[in-house]
């Protein structure tokens, strides 16, 4: 009698080099720990006192930020459960550009917490359906603990009161100054008479080396730094413009010609035609009332000699998205042709002006009478880094001004509708019959988190603050009591004016609770080998066997 080997599982189902795992394998707590590593990561970045992280990706840039979205998009992840999560995320940081960091770290809690309700012999299915009624309670709870609302994005204290909380989360200490930048930028793009045609793309940042960020400025138009091509830099009068996306230069053959010159003459006058066929162009151009040409592409030196003879401003623009709001900002259709434009196909500039900041030289592309729908934020800064991170927080000011034209509603902040929360669903739990009121009281638990964390990562002891939190929300009108993270005690978030925006929470905690249970529903993983060969081993270095590295 033979002994019969083991088999491995699926062998003769799949092909050679897949992976399975099923559940008896623990397939469900594998993920929740995978999910748990990426969570615990990011959680101690949250809030205003939030630990930044160096990441350096594989072209070897070093990132230095405490931004969900940024660290999440330069970590290579692979791991198909924590990628879902990043979707997630992602799709927060599309839709209201802020809370990020909140959707992965409730889903880390949520999934926590699921793991504890499994091993007390819970089922899957329970726990989904507990954590969708108390999601559904949530979204209806949280319109009744408005405490406020943004009466009109066209008055800057209004504006202030959503931009101010979301800046500090990421730069605690400059929040004043970089919301009154931000503010004043989105007050000269938006239309007074719709508001909601507000787009974020109209408020770029340029940022310059060197001295602090008090020396930050606003400017309405656009900022480009580097300086014209030609010797024409400054055009103080209306002007008009034109924009080429095609090189502006003699344009060359594509097959090589051989040319036989007889005389001296003949050579002198080989290149006439070209040179004179370019001066016509150049000033059919100036002819037809253009002062200022931007270039998507190079422009020729002979080009370049006629434009100054002409008297035009020549400007070299690399970026596609530049030159398209460019042409946003003069209100010009960009050219794919050489030659005069027709009419309509010419833009309007007010003021064109190259300045000298900390060493930079700038164009400036300023529009004062007519409405301009682009502003720029030029900011300064010691390091690169500082700059970077300091543009993060700006686009996250700028985005929340997009949820807030969605639903104009607040809700208090520092960790006061958290809290409220915990205490209402746990009432709704107690009041639902049967095993599902295990899953929703431990679904109120994972809120705790919050306050938790911005005590935590601001030196405080975050147990005698969430029982003092506990104690002060007990009573059904301290609604808006929240955490004084500068001096650890507690306050009334209203008169200090920390409010988060309605449609940010409410999306965030929605879509925490749709991965929490996308992947609490997954009982087998089934993954293929990587395509691609065996790696090639690394090349020797050039040099004597022996020649120290």
């Amino acid at each position: 009698m033979s002994l019969k080997l083991p088999q491995i599982p699926n062998s003769g189902l799949f092909k050679q080099g897949y992976q399975s795992l099923s559940n008896a394998d623990g397939a469900i707590i594998r993920n929740i720990e995978a999910v748990r590593e990426i969570s615990s990561i990011l959680l101690t970045s949250m809030g205003p006192s939030g630990r930044n992280k160096i990441i350096v990706n594989k072209l070897g840039k070093i990132f230095i930020t405490n931004d969900a979205a940024t660290m999440l998009n330069e970590l290579e992840i692979v791991h198909p459960v924590v990628k879902i999560l990043i979707m997630a995320s992602q799709q927060q940081e599309f839709e209201m550009g802020d809370n990020t960091n909140l959707v992965i770290i409730l889903a880390g809690e949520f999934l926590n917490i699921a793991e504890k309700l499994l091993n007390l012999g819970l089922n899957v299915t329970e726990i989904i359906q507990g954590y969708t009624l108390a999601n559904k309670f949530v979204a209806e709870t949280l319109d009744k603990l408005v405490v406020d609302q943004v009466e009109s994005v066209l008055e800057p204290e209004q504006l202030t009161k959503v931009i101010k909380p979301v800046i500090a989360a990421k730069q605690y200490g400059f929040e004043d100054l970089i919301s009154k930048l931000v503010v004043k930028a989105v007050q000269s793009i938006i239309n007074p008479k719709n508001p909601q045609s507000f787009n974020i793309d109209n408020v770029r940042v340029v940022k310059i080396m060197g001295s602090s960020l008090s020396q930050s400025q606003v400017v309405k138009g656009m900022v480009f730094p580097r300086e014209p091509e030609g010797t024409i830099k400054n055009i103080k009068d209306k002007s008009k413009v034109v924009v080429f996306t095609c090189p502006i230069d003699i344009s060359t053959t594509e097959t090589k010609g051989t040319v036989l010159l007889h005389n001296a003459q003949e050579m002198l006058d080989f290149s006439k035609g070209e040179e004179q066929q370019l001066d016509d162009m150049c000033k059919e151009i100036s002819d037809s009332g253009v002062k200022v040409v931007i270039a998507g592409s190079n422009v020729g030196e002979l080009a370049l000699h006629y434009f100054n003879k002409y008297n035009i401003l020549v400007l070299r623009v690399p970026s596609k998205f530049d030159l398209r709001r460019i042409c946003q900002v003069c209100g010009a259709t960009p050219l794919p042709r050489l030659g005069a434009p027709m009419p309509d196909e010419m833009g309007d500039i007010d003021i064109i002006e190259t300045k000298e900041i900390g060493g930079d030289r700038v164009t400036i592309f300023r529009q004062e009478e007519s409405v301009s729908r682009t502003a720029t934020i030029v900011i300064r800064g010691a390091t690169q880094n500082n700059l970077d991170d300091i543009e993060r927080a700006i686009d996250d000011g700028v985005n929340a001004i997009k949820g807030l034209l969605k639903d104009n509603r607040l809700l208090p902040g520092a960790g006061a509708v958290e809290i409220e929360l915990i205490k209402l669903i746990t009432n709704y739990g107690e009041k639902t019959p049967g095993l599902l009121q295990l899953a929703i009281k431990n679904f109120a638990k994972a809120f705790e988190v919050i306050p938790r964390v911005l005590s935590e990562t601001s030196g405080l002891d975050s147990s005698d603050l969430l029982s003092k939190l506990n104690a002060a929300h007990a009573h059904e009108d301290n609604v808006k009591v929240g955490i004084d993270i500068d001096t650890g005690d507690l306050i009334d978030v209203s008169t200090v004016g920390i409010f988060d925006l309605l449609s940010a929470k409410k999306s965030a905690i929605n879509l925490a609770v749709d991965a929490t249970n996308t992947i609490l529903s997954i009982d087998q993983i089934i993954m293929a080998k990587r395509a691609g060969g065996p790696q090639m081993p690394k090349q020797q270095r050039p040099g004597n066997w022996d020649q120290a590295d």
